[in-house]
C-alpha cells in the first residue's frame, strides 16, 4: 500500500511540474511577444516623431503643395492613435489590424510626399531634407527587422499554447492567440523583390 501512495504522489508531482513548466513556458513566450513589440513601438515612434519635422522642412519649399502636407499629417495622427491602440493590446487581432492600417495609410502619404518632393530640385537638395529623409529610410530599416521578430515570438508564443499537451495549459490559464503584424494592402509592395532593368 505505501508503494501504491508513493507512485501516486509521485505522478501527482511530476504532473504539477509538468503543469508549472508548461505554464511558465506560455508566459515567458506571451512575455517574449510583448517584448518584440515594444521594439516595434520604439520604431514606430521614433518614425513619428520624424514625420513633423519632415512636413515642415517640405512646407518652406512646397507651400502650394499643402493638401499632400496635411494628408502625410492626418495619416501621422491615425498612425500614432493606431499605434496607442495597439500598445493598450500588443497581439490582440483587432489593435494590430488597426495599426496595420494606419500604418498603411501613413507609407502611402509618405509615399506621395516623396514623390512630390522629387518636383522641388532645392528641397531635394536641402541638407536638412536629406538627413530627414536618410533617417526615416533607417527607421523604416530597423522597423522591418522589429517586425519580423514580432512576428516571430508570436508564431512561437502560438505554437505552444496550440500544439499538446501545451494547448491543455493555454486553455486553463486564458491564454488567448497571438496576432501577427502583417503588411497591408497598400504596402503589398514590400514583399515583392525590387525589379531591375536596364
Amino acid at each position: 500500500m505505501a508503494w501504491f501512495l508513493l507512485i501516486v504522489v509521485g505522478g501527482l508531482a511530476a504532473l504539477a511540474f509538468w503543469w508549472v513548466g508548461t505554464h511558465n513556458r506560455l508566459v515567458a513566450g506571451r512575455n517574449g511577444y510583448r517584448n518584440a513589440f515594444a521594439q516595434i513601438d520604439v520604431q514606430l515612434t521614433r518614425r513619428h516623431d520624424l514625420i513633423p519635422n519632415l512636413v515642415e522642412t517640405a512646407r518652406a519649399y512646397m507651400g502650394h503643395e499643402r493638401e499632400t502636407l496635411e494628408a502625410v499629417t492626418r495619416a501621422r495622427g491615425a498612425a500614432v492613435a493606431g499605434l496607442g491602440a495597439a500598445k493598450a493590446a500588443p497581439g490582440e487581432a483587432a489593435a494590430m489590424a488597426q495599426l496595420a492600417g494606419a500604418e498603411g495609410q501613413l507609407a502611402g502619404a509618405l509615399g506621395r510626399l516623396m514623390v512630390a518632393v522629387e518636383a522641388y530640385p532645392e528641397l531635394k537638395a536641402s541638407a536638412n531634407m536629406q538627413q530627414l529623409a536618410e533617417e526615416l529610410a533607417s527607421t523604416e530599416n530597423r522597423l522591418a527587422f522589429a517586425r519580423q521578430a514580432y512576428n516571430d515570438a508570436v508564431m512561437a508564443y502560438n505554437n505552444r499554447r496550440e500544439m499538446f499537451p501545451g494547448s491543455l495549459v493555454a486553455a486553463q490559464g486564458g491564454f488567448a492567440p497571438a496576432a501577427l503584424l502583417e503588411i497591408g494592402a497598400d504596402e503589398a509592395h514590400k514583399r515583392l523583390a525590387p525589379r531591375v532593368q536596364f
